[in-house]
């Protein structure tokens, strides 16, 4: 039952971002922002822990969860550091990930060649 809620909650998320593609003119890169702060906001309003706790990975995995914790982690530095925690906390949160990005782009850069749409 775990893994049919991880899947229905996580393709309703990749759904919606879908929908928004074809239905609307918002572009691809607008609706990943647009992702990145509901999750955001989901955290600072202390929401996403709840939906978490139930939806684990299938909320956690999509880029709202990547939202989640750049707040979580500025949040958390802001308590700690003060004002400048709320500018380097997100990235100190964030940063395995971030850093995992950029060698797996470099790496499939050189593997690959990159072509440009018509």
């Amino acid at each position: 039952m775990y893994y049919l809620w991880v899947f229905l909650i996580g393709g309703f998320i990749c759904m919606l971002g879908q929908m928004l593609i074809i239905f609307t003119n918002i572009t691809s890169a607008r609706i990943l922002v647009t992702f990145v702060l509901i999750g955001a906001l989901l955290e600072a309003c202390g929401l996403f822990s709840a939906i978490s706790n139930f939806a684990k990975a299938g909320i956690n995995v999509p880029i709202i969860g990547f939202g989640a914790s750049l707040a979580r982690g500025a949040i958390n530095a802001v308590k700690s550091k003060g004002l400048i925690g709320a500018f380097t906390g997100g990235f100190e949160a964030t940063a395995g990930g971030i850093a995992a990005a950029i060698v797996f782009a470099f790496i499939f850069s050189l593997i690959f060649k990159s072509k440009t749409k018509s």
